[in-house]
C-alpha cells in the first residue's frame, strides 16, 4: 500500500519536472493509461500554476542565490526571446511538454507577461494532448515488444 503511494508520488514529482517521465515509468509501475495521463497532466499543471504565480519572485529572490552576476542577455535568454517572438503563447505552450520543461515554459510565459487564463488553458490542452500521445505511444511500443512493462 505505502509502496504504491510512494510510487505515485515519485512519478508525480517527476512529472512536475518533465512531462515525459510518467508515460515512460508508469507502465513499469503497473499504472493504467488513464492514471498515467492524469498524473502527467497533474504534474505539468502543478508546475505551471506554481511557477506562473511565483515566477517573478523566483527570478528576483531565488535565482540570484545561485547566479551571482546574472547577465541580462545570455545565449539562453536570447533563445527564449526568439522562441516567444516566433511562436507566441500558443507555440510556447505547445512546446513546453515536448522540449521545454514545465517550470521553464511557465517561467518563460510569466516573464513576458502572458495572460494567466490563456496560459492555464493552453498548457492544460497541450498537456493532455502530449500526455495522451506519449502514453499510447509507449503502450503501442509495449504491444510490439520493444518496451517492457511490469510483468
Amino acid at each position: 500500500m505505502w509502496q504504491d503511494v510512494l510510487t505515485y508520488i515519485g512519478i508525480y514529482l517527476l512529472a512536475c519536472l518533465k512531462s515525459i517521465f510518467p508515460p515512460l515509468l508508469g507502465p513499469a509501475a503497473g499504472m493504467s493509461n488513464l492514471e498515467i495521463i492524469g498524473i502527467t497532466v497533474l504534474g505539468l499543471m502543478t508546475s505551471v500554476i506554481l511557477f506562473t504565480f511565483l515566477g517573478e519572485k523566483i527570478k528576483k529572490h531565488i535565482i540570484p542565490i545561485f547566479i551571482k552576476n546574472p547577465k541580462k542577455f545570455s545565449p539562453k535568454s536570447r533563445r527564449m526571446v526568439r522562441l516567444w517572438k516566433k511562436y507566441g503563447i500558443i507555440g510556447v505552450c505547445f512546446l513546453t511538454p515536448l522540449i521545454l520543461s514545465p517550470p521553464g515554459g511557465a517561467l518563460l510565459v510569466s516573464s513576458v507577461g502572458a495572460p494567466r487564463k490563456q496560459v492555464f488553458l493552453y498548457m492544460l490542452l497541450f498537456g493532455i494532448m502530449w500526455a495522451t500521445i506519449w502514453t499510447f505511444s509507449v503502450d503501442w511500443l509495449m504491444d510490439l515488444g520493444l518496451v517492457k512493462g511490469k510483468t
